[in-house]
């Protein structure tokens, strides 16, 4: 595939930042031993939800364990920390890995690469980047605006909201750690062979043309360049990204916590169960209208299989409502004709059905 050509335009050149001074002995042992602390307090808190989870509700509260409301409290009061608490480490522990790249940096890495290779590479960079399908399409815009192949381009925009450092660690804390590896394996393979199959069709017509002469930055982003900076430039990530979808969170959770305490035992297992050939493409469908990230739809993916939801459906609806989100296509308008906006849907969405019925056929 030919890459997207550009206009022959050229950047503003960029003040050089100055050179930050090296840290010290003293005060890089100083950052670590605090940073060994934070982690013991954290491990220790964490440690101690769940019997805070059941004071708070059966004891101060005085619900009964067995009632509904009790359940769906308790539910509510252990996982709203327990998620909060999760992507608050990980977000900060992936903001410093990321301190290390820049977005030209990455750019480069992927157009020097042969379009196969760049696929993987691109889905890869999805997983590092936890935005929603939403956050994503910026990105994916200077991709495509700095000559990257369309169909590289794409792994990215699939793998980014799909298959992120997020959704796999609440995936591990909430249903394991074959479960995570599970939708580790499958989100990648769409975000790939989507991506290479989009590439093979040839739509860059398909592209509106103005994004053919947006000018792409030629620049190289500043960024930190000593453990002082590095963990400032985390706890900015936490900021930003925590920040952004704490109240997904507390919604998704909300949601999990009434289907885990109200919906009857059986009631999901007979709509979004192996048994019904049409559970997984109405789960799709289902999916599409909804808007949510990882963070907030993985609670409600717990909730479906503790209710008796085959897991290969419930994948499916997760995987279709934070990588074929309607917000995502409305803002992909601006910068995809219709065409391809439909084969991306079409791509995609015959991977997640394969999955679900895989998956629902094998476990």
């Amino acid at each position: 595939m030919q890459p997207i050509k550009l206009t022959n335009l050229t950047a503003q050149p960029k003040q050089a930042k100055p050179q930050a001074q090296p840290l010290s002995p003293a005060t890089v042992s100083r950052y670590f031993a605090i940073g060994l602390i934070s982690l013991t307090v954290w491990f220790g808190v964490y440690g101690q939800l769940s019997p805070l989870a059941d004071f708070i509700a059966f004891d101060l509260g005085n619900l009964s364990p067995d009632s509904r409301l009790g359940k769906a409290t308790q539910f509510f009061l252990y996982d709203t920390p327990k998620v909060l608490m999760l992507l608050t480490l990980v977000v900060f522990a992936v903001g410093i890995l990321r301190s290390f790249f820049t977005p030209a940096r990455t750019r480069k890495i992927l157009a020097g690469k042969r379009e196969a290779v760049g696929n993987v590479l691109a889905a890869l960079l999805g997983i590092a980047t936890p935005f929603c399908s939403c956050s994503a399409v910026p990105l994916f815009i200077g991709f495509v605006t700095a000559g990257i192949p369309l169909g590289v381009t794409f792994s990215f925009l699939i793998a980014a909201p799909m298959v992120n450092e997020v959704a796999l660690i609440l995936l591990y804390g909430l249903l394991g750690w074959k479960v995570a590896a599970l939708y580790l394996v499958t989100g990648l393979t769409i975000a790939i062979l989507a991506g290479w199959t989009i590439g093979r069709l040839h739509m860059e017509k398909y592209v509106e043309e103005w994004v053919k002469h947006v000018l792409t930055s030629g620049g190289e982003t500043e960024m930190p360049s000593n453990l002082q900076e590095r963990v400032l430039y985390g706890w900015q990530a936490v900021r930003d990204i925590v920040g952004r979808v704490w109240l997904f969170v507390i919604l998704g959770i909300a949601v999990g916590a009434s289907i885990h305490g109200y919906v009857p035992e059986g009631f999901m297992a007979s709509i979004m169960g192996k048994s019904a050939w049409w559970s997984v493409p109405l789960a799709v469908l289902v999916g599409i209208p909804m808007y949510a990230n990882a963070a907030g739809i993985v609670p409600v993916l717990q909730a479906l299989l503790e209710k008796g939801a085959a897991l290969g459906t419930a994948l499916a609806f997760m995987m279709s409502v934070i990588a074929l989100s309607l917000p995502e296509m409305v803002i992909l308008r601006k910068v995809l004709m219709p065409a391809l906006i439909a084969t991306f849907i079409g791509v995609v969405g015959s991977g997640i059905l394969l999955v679900g019925y895989l998956f629902n056929l094998i476990i």
